[in-house]
């Protein structure tokens, strides 16, 4: 089942390991990138290595492809036991991503971050790279990139969160990855920024504190109508006499109404 919630821990804080692994996140991801000053770059990479194993999955945030360190992370890391898959930073060039999906562990995920207007540019390109599982949205370096000020309902965003869900769904991947909310001790800008994610189309968010793990596993879990919905109607499909169009309290029941029903019921068993 596809995560909801993906946690960032700095590569170079390893007392934060074992903590960020029960703090109820779907995913981690041990950040080689932002998080870690280039001065202990290596040293990150050594800790992380030290950890990491069957009984410490964990995704790994890699150096982007054009960093002195980026070869020596995909070395380290595309076959490592315990490696779920790898996040790619400034995403851009498919020829560099199939590079790096043709080294990974068979099963492991590669998901690229789009977060430069090259990203979005291209984004087609990236959903269609063989070996990308999923995409995630860099936000706050793509409005850095742009020169976009941010806004309370980040209108300035619309067209790049547009483009990156359009572009999964026709190139047949998981649905991706909203953006960080920065506002840590803000719970209502972050129940507005996930509720925002999901009406586009996105089915999980970046995450930089633990306490912010709870509402976003929530709010992309279906609520107790929404799982009663989805029972009454695959139950009014199962006494159907003919598959033809079936009316249920009052709305007609076609195949698209009885997908989504059906995926209501799968990410319902997500946290059972």
């Amino acid at each position: 089942m596809q995560a909801r919630s993906y946690l960032f821990v700095p590569g170079d804080r390893p007392e934060r390991f074992d903590k960020a692994l029960n703090a109820g996140a779907d995913a981690i991801i041990l950040d080689l990138e932002d998080a870690v000053s280039d001065s202990v770059k290596d040293t990150a990479r050594d800790v992380v290595l030290g950890w990491i194993s069957p009984k410490h999955p964990a995704y790994i945030r890699v150096n982007g492809s054009d960093s002195p360190w980026h070869a020596d992370d995909i070395c380290a890391f595309a076959k490592h036991p315990g490696v779920r898959g790898l996040v790619l930073p400034m995403a851009e060039d498919r020829t560099a991503i199939e590079t790096i999906s043709s080294q990974l562990a068979e099963g492991a995920d590669l998901i690229p971050i789009a977060e430069t207007a090259r990203a979005i540019w291209k984004i087609d390109d990236i959903a269609q790279t063989k070996g990308v599982t999923r995409i995630a949205f860099g936000s706050i370096d793509f409005q850095g990139d742009t020169g976009s000020t941010a806004s309370e309902n980040e209108e300035e965003l619309l067209y790049a969160r547009s483009r990156i869900v359009i572009a999964s769904k026709i190139a047949g991947i998981q649905a991706p990855v909203d953006g960080v909310t920065v506002a840590l001790d803000d719970s209502h800008r972050l129940e507005a920024d996930t509720q925002r994610a999901k009406r586009f189309g996105f089915t999980a968010k970046l995450c930089i504190h633990p306490k912010q793990i709870q509402t976003v596993n929530q709010l992309f879990s279906p609520s107790k109508e929404d799982i009663g919905w989805a029972h009454g109607v695959l139950a009014a499909v199962d006494a159907a006499s003919d598959s033809g169009s079936i009316r249920w309290q009052g709305q007609m029941v076609d195949k698209p109404v009885i997908e989504r029903a059906r995926q209501i019921i799968r990410l319902s068993t997500l946290d059972q």
